[in-house]
């Protein structure tokens, strides 16, 4: 696939402890002249399980719900995704580049045999049995590694299961390994709240509908936060009635 000729945009992402991200990505076949098509990515559901995370899956559009495994709400949250409708990930635990707590018993982490990566991926697939395909929670280091991203692919090529790299540093090379062996893949491209405010969030989400309408599809990735949740209820009807479609990562992988 062609590569975008945008520079490359530096970020940071509150949730994921303060990592450098990226927001180039590579460039995805026109779909419409004038119409362009959104999908939204929620992570870390498995943290809650509340009026806020029911408030996504009420939002009467596709979703993708990252669900990041090993917390009590985890598996309770995939079946209700899946009942509402909804299309269902792993949010898998990958080594930032910065010191950073939680999921060690899961987390990917550089240095680690081909087995102790495999058998890590397929208990939280048992785990989370739902999951059509993953991305990444943090993995600033672990994703610019590719014997590491090597192995992830070959397990996720084996499952069937499709990639979505959340590009949390610039020389990732997560999409790069998965195509190298036919996994399909694709990029996020726009964070929607690194940061928390509902402005800040409601101008990133411009920025991927604009993305959206230039390239004809635009990967955007959220949190699964109260604001967050606000800026989508207010203007996914706005962009419906503008003539945008919304569809699960699964329709964006190739």
């Amino acid at each position: 696939m062609r590569k975008l000729d945008l520079a490359n945009k530096k970020q940071v992402i509150s949730e994921d402890k303060f990592e450098e991200i990226d927001s180039s990505a590579s460039e995805p076949e026109l779909i419409n002249e004038t119409i362009g098509t959104i999908v939204l990515i929620i992570d870390d559901f498995g943290y809650r399980n509340d009026l806020i995370s029911d408030g996504f899956l009420n939002l009467e559009v596709p979703i993708t719900c990252a669900i990041i495994p090993g917390h009590p709400q985890s598996r309770i949250f995939a079946k209700k995704a899946v009942a509402a409708g909804q299309e269902v990930i792993i949010h898998m635990p990958m080594e930032s580049s910065v010191l950073t707590s939680g999921e060690e018993e899961y987390k990917i982490k550089i240095g680690m045999t081909s087995e102790e990566i495999e058998w890590r991926i397929n208990e939280v697939i048992k785990e989370i049995p739902e999951a059509v395909g993953m991305n990444n929670h943090q993995g600033s280091k672990a994703t610019t590694d590719g014997k590491i991203m090597s192995v992830v692919a070959s397990v996720l090529k084996e499952k069937d299961k499709y990639f979505i790299d959340s590009r949390t540093a610039s020389n990732t090379v997560g999409e790069e390994s998965m195509r190298s062996i036919g996994v399909p893949t694709a990029s996020r491209h726009v964070f929607l709240d690194n940061n928390p405010s509902i402005n800040e969030i409601s101008s990133q989400l411009d920025e991927l509908v604009a993305f959206a309408k230039k390239r004809g599809l635009g990967i955007g990735i959220g949190h699964a936060k109260p604001n967050t949740l606000k800026v989508l209820q207010d203007k996914i009807p706005e962009l419906l009635k503008a003539g945008y479609k919304f569809e699960f990562s699964s329709y964006a992988v190739n």
